[in-house]
């Protein structure tokens, strides 16, 4: 029912855009017999708009893959840098957010971690909307800012890293299953933020899949049975992923491809001192408003390293 109801959707906006072409130019032929410059610019700026939305819609015939069309869940988490780091694993979870609301999907903070002295040690969030993941799968990697500090005494520039992990939200029909032999699971307080009876009683839960030692801890929830149903998606989700990653390597194996490891290496920098630019590393794609990307316009950036990616695999079938 998903997928149909998917596919109704694409039928009727690909329909309706036929149809609303159709009766501009009816309407720019009148307009043009009648000399009516004032609808044909309010036509023409129709068209420009169409044309937009054409261009938007032909982009994302290219996130066919299987799970391109699912919501996405990111894990940020700081790396090296200290609060300056949990800072910035914050300030990215912002920018997911902001970037999310701005084209219309949904943000959902499925768990966090607070910082010692400010930000986040660790967040989790799902964002659920129209190709969530196929956009966001582009995420995954080590971001690094560079920043005067606004924790340094003496205002010295310092280097943060942050890990974002992207992952396909998983169904319950999964291929995949999770037999109930296979996990530990581990009852504590939550810590941080939370109220009086998260600290309390011992709401917060750990899940250990012991096959493949994937651990997943939820504290954010008020009651024990909610934090186990959060973390069961995110350890499913994780599963997924890790399934995706092995076919990918087979893969890449029959034909004879070299596979760099996408976790642990540098996606991205944000500079903001002594000057100001966003770089993908990975696409050379780069831009001087920093803080329009801080700020959630991803756009640009997501789309260079899909772009990137389709050529690679064009390049590679001609080459076979």
């Amino acid at each position: 029912m998903r997928k149909l109801s998917a596919i109704r959707s694409e039928m009727e906006t690909w329909t309706n855009l036929s149809s609303d072409i159709a009766n501009i130019e009816e309407l720019l032929i009148l307009a043009a017999e009648e000399k009516d410059e004032t609808l044909i610019a309010q036509l023409s700026a129709d068209l420009n708009q169409i044309s937009k939305t054409i261009e938007s819609l032909e982009f994302e015939l290219q996130l066919s893959g299987e799970y391109d069309s699912r919501p996405a869940i990111l894990y940020v988490k700081q790396g090296a840098g200290g609060v300056d780091a949990q800072d910035w694993a914050e300030m990215l979870v912002r920018m997911y957010t902001r970037w999310a609301e701005q084209r219309g999907f949904h943000a959902e903070v499925l768990d966090q971690m607070p910082g010692d002295e400010a930000g986040i040690k660790s967040a989790t969030i799902k964002i659920d909307g129209k190709y969530a993941y196929g956009y966001l799968k582009s995420e995954r990697g080590v971001h690094r800012l560079v920043r005067l500090s606004p924790f340094d005494a003496d205002h010295r520039r310092h280097t943060s890293f942050a890990l974002v992990e992207a992952l396909p939200e998983a169904d319950k029909s999964e291929d995949v299953k999770i037999n109930s032999d296979d996990l530990r699971i581990d009852v504590f307080r939550a810590s941080g933020n939370g109220g009086q009876n998260v600290q309390k009683n011992s709401t917060a839960i750990r899940i250990t899949h012991l096959p493949t030692n994937i651990v997943v801890a939820v504290q954010n929830e008020r009651s024990q049975s909610q934090n186990r149903e959060v973390a069961m998606r995110i350890l499913l989700a994780r599963l997924v992923d890790l399934d995706m990653q092995k076919k990918a390597k087979e893969r890449a194996a029959l034909k004879g491809e070299h596979v760099s490891a996408e976790f642990g290496r540098q996606v991205r920098s944000y500079v903001q001192h002594p000057y100001q630019m966003v770089k993908d590393h990975r696409t050379d794609y780069q831009t001087g408003d920093a803080q329009a990307v801080l700020d959630g316009d991803l756009d640009e950036l997501l789309k260079s390293y899909l772009r990137s990616k389709v050529e690679s695999v064009s390049s590679s079938g001609e080459s076979d």
